[in-house]
């Protein structure tokens, strides 16, 4: 079981990565951030996507914001454009952690239940689960795209929790 305050910990967590990782992408061209690396999504940029499309189909499960359009592979092509993604990213890691600072802490005991497009029925899982999926989804994909990142040649940040200021 999580706390309200680990949520709060890992949406912080989720920012503090996501700055460094898109600094690090920003010293690449396009072309270096839209090749075909071998990762699941394919590039740096299409990792970044789903992930960015991932954390969208989450919150809007837990918190009612828009629902993202298309799967989760569709979600490599969601936003073409470096900048606009970087924007929507910044913008959703804000909506991320505004949820967690409104979090009533009785919320992660209950129970969420949605229709996964991804097992086609209803599921039903303990909401502080499902956090820690989120939480730990965004940690996976970070990890592949710090790889990438790094055999392209940038430096992102050291991916720590322990470095992060609290």
């Amino acid at each position: 079981m999580i706390s309200v305050e680990h949520a709060r910990l890992m949406a912080r967590y989720n920012t503090w990565q996501n700055r460094s990782l898109y600094g690090a992408a920003d010293t690449l061209d396009d072309a270096a951030r839209k090749l075909e690396r071998g990762a699941f999504f394919g590039s740096i940029h299409g990792t970044l996507s789903h992930l960015l499309w991932g954390d969208r189909m989450w919150m809007s499960r837990f918190a009612g914001t828009p629902k993202p359009t298309g799967n989760g592979r569709d979600a490599v092509t969601m936003f073409p454009d470096w900048v606009e993604l970087k924007r929507h990213r910044v913008a959703f890691d804000a909506t991320i952690e505004d949820w967690t600072a409104r979090l009533d802490p009785s919320w992660p005991y209950g129970t969420l239940t949605w229709y996964s497009g991804l097992a086609k029925r209803d599921v039903s899982k303990p909401a502080w689960m499902l956090v820690t999926h989120m939480f730990n989804h965004q940690t996976h994909h970070r990890g592949q795209v710090h790889a990438m990142l790094t055999a392209a040649g940038a430096k992102p940040e050291d991916t720590d929790l322990m470095l992060m200021d609290v």
